[in-house]
């Protein structure tokens, strides 16, 4: 019989506690993490919220990073303070007194809430605010993701978690708040002329967008950036809205408009794992993407991805060079026909 092997633990400061992955890690991804989390000196859990790891990654910008509450890879949130407002780059999951957190990282300055998309892990703290902004393409996708009874997956039939050990009391309670879908190029202004610009790709996901804040000179990735796996391009989802912008063409287009564009960041802080990376691994990426689309078959090898829900499907991973993987599927590289 096959063995099949699990990460080894890492000894973070989190309060949550993890019980079991949905997939394991690639080992570059594995090694940082442990190495960030064991060993980085900026690194703080503040008892208003114990469940968060806050790092200090510029001046002015704290990565918040969350255990994952359903097996997925573990996820960063990013706060960005300007002279007069801040911005707070995806809501996790919502666990534990985030909001109290952040006003306390920010000195209770105005705050502007974004969204990268739809994932649970990036989006269920909507509830904890009152006006939420993603892309135009997203809107819906969030709404009929995030509704009473969405976090309801996370435990068993005996109310056991399944993923990660956290106190249940510690998850919001949905209510209904302000989601704002906007278009891509929108600004967000953070005071005097501190711009943070919603740069829309798709592919992850229909509304995938990043946030370029050419102040700071580092681009907000999502997940259509990650040093384990690029999960782009699963083809269309029964309910969903926009499929036509989740395909590996579609990103690879948006990703090629900002090529020319990389003079003004210097480096790339995606929604997962790695990060701080730098601005010309899109070039690798858009390399890997033009690979696949010119030939979907040119893949390095298959898996059988089983996802937190239990659907399994079969995935083909093309290394991009020096990183990681982007994973695809067969429906998921062209834009449907019309």
């Amino acid at each position: 019989m096959e063995k099949t092997y699990e990460m080894w633990p890492i000894i973070g400061a989190s309060k949550a506690k993890r019980i079991k992955w949905s997939a394991p890690q690639n080992q570059i991804s594995w090694t940082y993490m442990k190495m960030l989390r064991e060993g980085n000196k900026t690194m703080k859990v503040y008892n208003i919220n114990p469940y968060i790891e806050v790092y200090q990654f510029r001046n002015n910008m704290y990565g918040l990073f969350n255990q994952n509450c359903d097996g997925a890879g573990d996820v960063w949130q990013y706060l960005i303070i300007g002279p007069k407002k801040a911005m707070l780059i995806d809501t996790g999951f919502g666990l534990g007194d985030q909001k109290g957190l952040v006003n306390m990282l920010t000195d209770n300055r105005p705050l502007i809430v974004v969204n990268t998309h739809l994932g649970p892990d990036h989006s269920f703290g909507n509830v904890l605010y009152d006006k939420v902004y993603c892309s135009e393409y997203e809107v819906d996708n969030i709404k009929n993701r995030l509704k009473p009874g969405a976090w309801d997956y996370l435990f068993d039939e005996n109310g056991n978690n399944i993923w990660l050990q956290f106190d249940r009391k510690d998850l919001p309670e949905y209510r209904d708040y302000e989601l704002i879908g906007v278009p891509d190029g929108q600004v967000f202004n953070l005071g005097d002329d501190y711009d943070i610009e919603l740069v829309w790709m798709g592919g992850h996901s229909a509304g995938m967008s990043m946030f370029l804040d050419r102040k700071g000179r580092s681009l907000y990735a999502g997940d259509d950036i990650c040093s384990d796996v690029i999960g782009c391009g699963s083809g269309p989802k029964e309910g969903g809205f926009y499929n036509e912008y989740c395909n590996l063409t579609t990103y690879r287009d948006n990703l090629a408009k900002l090529v020319p564009r990389m003079d003004q960041f210097d480096y790339i802080f995606p929604g997962h794992f790695m990060v701080n990376l730098e601005n010309f691994l899109i070039l690798n990426i858009l390399e890997a993407l033009n690979e696949i689309i010119a030939d979907p078959t040119c893949f390095d090898y298959t898996v059988e991805h089983v996802r937190s829900t239990g659907e399994t499907r079969v995935r083909m991973h093309k290394f991009v060079k020096g990183f990681g993987t982007i994973a695809y599927t067969e429906n998921g590289v062209y834009p449907p026909k019309s």
